[in-house]
């Protein structure tokens, strides 16, 4: 059973998380949104899915820099420098194939020194070790509400997994938890 209260949200600072989901771009645009500064984004130039900031209404498109990459060797090494630097308090990765241990051991002493958080966006199934937390985000169709979605917190190094049902709130600029719907 859910709580009431989302534990593990916002994501813990200098550290690197990891989002997979049909939802997990939602979920790196609305932490972005919380920041309240720049958001470093970088992928591979190759994707054909394009970002589009000006379809969600918490992120300022004039506070988002998109760098796009060669491959994921330059994704990763984009990304370190990104969060060792720590000119943006936030930064994305969307990775295409699985990291290793070490390689998600670097990313997480980066965030430390810069003091950033990150968060890596991977297809399902994949994942680092390394990860501080690691979320499953789907969305919840509802006719009234086109924001709400189900956050599972699948790995937590500093606690409990647990699921809750979110929505944006455009008023309070915040994510909130939201009772599921009962059948």
């Amino acid at each position: 059973m859910p709580s009431s209260s989302l534990t593990a949200y916002p994501l813990r600072p200098a550290r690197v998380h990891e989002a997979c989901g049909p939802s997990a771009a939602s979920f790196a645009l609305w932490t972005a949104a919380l920041t309240g500064g720049d958001v470093i984004w970088v992928r591979e130039g190759w994707r054909s899915e394009q970002l589009n900031p000006l379809g969600f209404q918490g992120l300022d498109p004039a506070r988002l820099i998109l760098a796009q990459t060669g491959d994921q060797n330059d994704t990763l090494a984009v990304g370190e420098e990104a969060l060792r630097d720590g000119a943006a308090p936030f930064v994305v990765l969307e990775l295409t194939a699985p990291i290793g241990l070490t390689t998600g051991r670097r990313l997480q002493l980066a965030a430390r020194a810069g003091g950033t958080t990150g968060l890596c966006l991977i297809p399902e199934g994949m994942g680092s070790n390394a990860a501080e937390t690691r979320w499953h985000c789907n969305p919840v169709f509802d006719a009234q509400d086109s924001t709400r979605q189900r956050w599972s917190l699948i790995k937590n190094k500093s606690g409990t997994c647990e699921a809750w049902n979110v929505r944006w709130d455009p008023e309070a600029h915040r994510v909130a938890v939201v009772s599921p719907v009962r059948e």
